[in-house]
């Protein structure tokens, strides 16, 4: 894990640095006040500052020692500690994600083995349809259509457009509070949620219907088990496997795709501050997001690992059948 996380911070360093522009000409203010020789020497000045005049393997070497005593640096554009704002961003991130993860699992499989269970009927091609249409739809484009239908006066006024809460939300009592804060989460979170319930759910139908038709399914039957538990102990047991390798990248990939859904509801939580400091080449934001991105996306793989030989016990740990 350790050389992989290495690779991913070199990748991420070498793609931000070789990017036009840098975070001083980018940035307005001086620039509009200065000319072109004083403006010159302020860039210069700041990269000094910054250690960006050093060569970048000197850049990366330093960044990477930092890490490694969990100092990010101190971000170009807000002119406080990265760590300082990860820690205020994080939680509204995970926040969003874990609510959105959970209502993925706790749609997806029942609705999966239902479909699986019901091939071919009236549920089972119902299901499809709106499987296939929901994975059609961009991320972006059903946010503004949300946006646009539901959080205005032209068509339906229903939910908030932007933000987690009202104004006055500090001034009220814990439940009108929450209920604020659930109502502005609506939206946010069926833009999260939709696309991995329609991958998930086609996944479990996919694994179900395999195992459906294997012979200890058969035997299983012939021996008089109940339905429930041919289904629930044998078939669903075996289909597990693809359902938890998808559950080791779904939620690193869900922080990743908050990019998105932050920008558009202008939510303050991690995704957004990624994309301004992309917009404005905030390196030690940048290289602190991905390192981030990068570790939860290990963790979700070790994690894989181990719960393989927990859901199967043919798998070991050494990773032999």
């Amino acid at each position: 894990m350790i050389p992989t996380l290495i690779g991913i911070t070199l990748m991420i360093f070498a793609i931000s640095r070789l990017a036009p522009g840098d975070p001083f000409s980018l940035q307005s203010g001086p620039g509009g006040q200065l000319d072109a020789k004083t403006f010159g020497n302020y860039v210069e000045q700041q990269k000094k500052l910054h250690g960006l005049d050093k060569p970048l393997p000197v850049q990366y070497v330093l960044w990477l020692k930092n890490t490694a005593m969990l100092d990010f640096g101190d971000s170009i554009k807000h002119h406080r500690p990265v760590f300082e704002l990860i820690k205020e961003r994080l939680p509204i991130t995970l926040m969003l994600n874990v609510i959105a993860f959970v209502l993925i699992y706790t749609i997806s499989i029942p609705l999966g083995v239902l479909a699986a269970v019901r091939h071919k009927k009236f549920v089972d091609t119902s299901m499809s349809v709106i499987v296939f249409v929901l994975w059609s739809i961009p991320v972006m484009l059903a946010g503004q259509l949300f946006i646009g239908y539901f959080c205005g006066p032209t068509f339906k006024n229903w939910f908030p457009p932007a933000g987690l809460s009202s104004n006055d939300a500090d001034t009220m009592a814990f439940l009108p509070w929450l209920g604020n804060r659930l109502w502005h989460l609506v939206l946010p979170v069926i833009c999260l949620t939709y696309r991995g319930f329609a991958y998930l759910a086609k996944q479990v139908r996919a694994g179900m219907l395999d195992n459906l038709r294997a012979d200890y399914v058969r035997t299983a039957r012939a021996k008089g088990l109940s339905n429930l538990v041919v289904i629930g102990r044998h078939a669903f047991r075996n289909s597990i496997i693809p359902v938890i390798t998808i559950m080791a990248t779904l939620l690193p990939a869900m922080i990743g795709g908050s990019i998105i859904i932050e920008s558009i509801f202008s939510i303050p939580g991690m995704g957004r501050l990624a994309f301004e400091a992309v917009t404005t080449r905030d390196y030690n934001v940048i290289m602190a997001v991905a390192t981030i991105g990068g570790v939860l996306n290990l963790m979700g793989l070790l994690l894989a690992d181990i719960a393989y030989a927990i859901a199967d016990p043919r798998v070991s740990f050494e990773g032999k059948l």
